[in-house]
């Protein structure tokens, strides 16, 4: 490792988790889009996270891709809905706002501990170059 890994690092740390945080608002900003019973719910999107060089000691983490849910959703009775059949029905996605907004908050506090991370570095980093300048 070298010198600035943390700062690579964390910085890896944040853009994961920035990506978690994208993810996890485009579910709840169509947590109420309908579609027709014939079509696909909205499907919730997931992202799957991997070890840069797992084993190598080189650590940080990179965005592998997304996962997504099922289309199925659920019927959900609303008869005003314009996307609602002759039966009164639509096709909601199936995502808990409880869940999303968990995933938030565990985004969020590992996007600011990403940030202290590289926070902490640079103070250590500025430290050690200052030691020659007391000489």
């Amino acid at each position: 490792m070298s010198a600035f890994d943390a700062l690579r690092i964390a910085g890896s740390g944040m853009t994961l988790h920035r990506k978690f945080l994208d993810a996890v608002s485009d579910n709840v900003a169509n947590i109420n889009t309908a579609a027709a019973p014939g079509q696909e719910a909205f499907k919730e999107r997931f992202i799957v996270a991997q070890a840069n060089d797992y084993g190598s000691g080189t650590g940080g983490v990179r965005v592998a891709g997304a996962a997504f849910g099922s289309g199925e959703g659920k019927l959900v009775y609303s008869p005003d809905n314009p996307m609602a059949d002759e039966g009164g029905y639509v096709r909601m996605p199936d995502i808990d706002l409880g869940t999303q907004m968990t995933n938030m908050l565990i985004a969020q506090r590992g996007y600011q501990a990403n940030i202290s991370a590289i926070s902490r570095a640079t103070d250590a980093y500025q430290a050690a170059l200052s030691l020659g300048k007391n000489l």
